[in-house]
């Protein structure tokens, strides 16, 4: 199963997401991104938003390959489409 996430950490709140998508972000409380839907993850408005995002704070996981992106030495890996050895 896939599913948006947005790093906390990396977040700027500039909206660029939102701005490009607002049917899967919009700004929380804190006035940074949050995802509001998992529905639809290959919309091309969504790619767009992930490509604008500045910090790359954005990521499609998928949760049935959690094991994998565990043994990942790379930074920021989704083990889909890194060069690492798995």
């Amino acid at each position: 199963m896939k599913r948006l996430e947005i790093d906390d950490s990396k977040c700027i709140g500039c909206g660029s997401c939102v701005y490009k998508d607002n049917e899967h972000f919009d700004f929380n409380d804190s006035q940074t991104a949050s995802v509001i839907s998992n529905a639809n993850l290959d919309a091309p408005e969504l790619q767009e938003a992930i490509d604008y995002c500045p910090t790359g704070a954005i990521s499609i996981k998928d949760e049935s390959n959690n094991n994998a992106s565990q043994n990942c030495q790379c930074e920021n890996c989704d083990c889909e489409n890194c060069d690492c050895e798995k």
